[in-house]
């Protein structure tokens, strides 16, 4: 019998992957050697404290992601390093966004610290531990083939040539990290790019140089672009139109988005993309996202899906520009 790969599955059946970020507010990464448990937080290294912040948490409804981390040199630190990423919420459901979230790092002396500094850094208090956090990008590889064979199937080998990739182009402060379940196995090998928290797909160590370096063919993001983690699902699919329309640049503007307006099925949605360019021109947005029945697929969401999951698919049906306010020079 063959073995059945949703990744393989996905790919296959061409599946457009925009709008499968998750939406979240803040990251929380725990430094933990493997292996881990295919639910992350019964990993046996971890403290029953923890455990029990992360059902609070989740039980609270908070917008935040734990996730599991490690590297070629976790299993012989004698610390644990923690990070914690955070996006600044402005009023009126507006995300206020410079481009990233921003980041406090910690080096704990156990794991068992770390559940008293994440609550203390989520109450908006300090911690004794914090280190200089420097302007680097940590990079989040999915490896976490004991939830899902795919994320070690193609994670694991991604993860390896990633390093040399980074190595090969001598680039500085980039961080790569092997990471629990980030969701959407069936897009592995699949990466999250912090501190701007967006995800990809698919990738191959081709597009991955393209991102590290920000040049190459635009066109790209229709491939590999999940979307980005600071935007729910439909404003991630409208973002990609304008990375697409502005090309690299985008990723150093100034953006903030918001839905104005969805009808009961969530069919159709009116939502707004500003922004504000490197020279201080302003310019906004805005959008029609409808559901796309014909880009929608019924698939098997993971390897180990005993039947089909809808797939719902949107697509971006208009898109003008309704306020521009270029800086003039003299």
């Amino acid at each position: 019998m063959n073995t059945f790969f949703c990744s393989d599955n996905s790919r296959n059946a061409q599946e457009d992957m925009i709008g499968s970020a998750t939406n979240c507010d803040t990251y929380v990464l725990i430094e933990c050697r493997p292996p881990w448990a295919a639910e992350p937080f019964d990993t046996k290294w971890l403290p029953e404290n923890l455990r029990k912040l992360q059902l609070e948490i989740k039980k609270a409804k908070l917008s935040v992601k734990f996730l599991l981390i490690a590297n070629n040199e976790s299993h012989k630190a004698n610390n644990t390093t923690l990070l914690i990423y955070q996006a600044q919420k402005g009023t009126n459901n507006i995300n206020n966004i410079n481009n990233s979230y921003s980041k406090h790092e910690f080096l704990l002396p156990s794991l068992e610290e770390v559940a008293g500094v994440v609550k203390k850094c989520l109450a908006g208090g300090n911690s004794a531990y914090e280190v200089e956090a420097i302007a680097s990008r940590d990079i989040l590889v999915c490896t976490h083939g004991s939830r899902d064979r795919c994320c070690a199937r193609y994670g694991n080998p991604f993860y390896y040539h990633a390093q040399s990739t980074i190595a090969d182009l001598g680039l500085k402060n980039i961080r790569l990290w092997k990471s629990s379940h980030i969701g959407g196995h069936r897009f592995a090998p699949t990466m999250i790019d912090l501190p701007q928290g967006r995800y990809y797909g698919g990738i191959t160590q081709e597009y991955f140089q393209s991102i590290l370096t920000r040049s190459g063919d635009i066109d790209l993001f229709n491939q590999i672009y999940r979307g980005w983690g600071m935007f729910p699902e439909s404003l991630q699919v409208l973002e990609r139109e304008l990375i697409q329309r502005y090309g690299w640049s985008w990723f150093d503007y100034k953006v903030s988005g918001r839905i104005l307006e969805e009808n009961e099925d969530r069919s159709k949605i009116q939502g707004e993309i500003s922004f504000t360019t490197t020279d201080g021109s302003k310019y906004i947005y805005l959008g029609e996202i409808t559901k796309n029945n014909s880009k929608s697929l019924e698939l098997k969401v993971s390897c180990n899906a005993v039947k089909d999951s809808l797939c719902q698919k949107y697509s971006v049906t208009s898109l003008s520009l309704v306020a521009e306010k270029a800086i003039a020079f003299v």
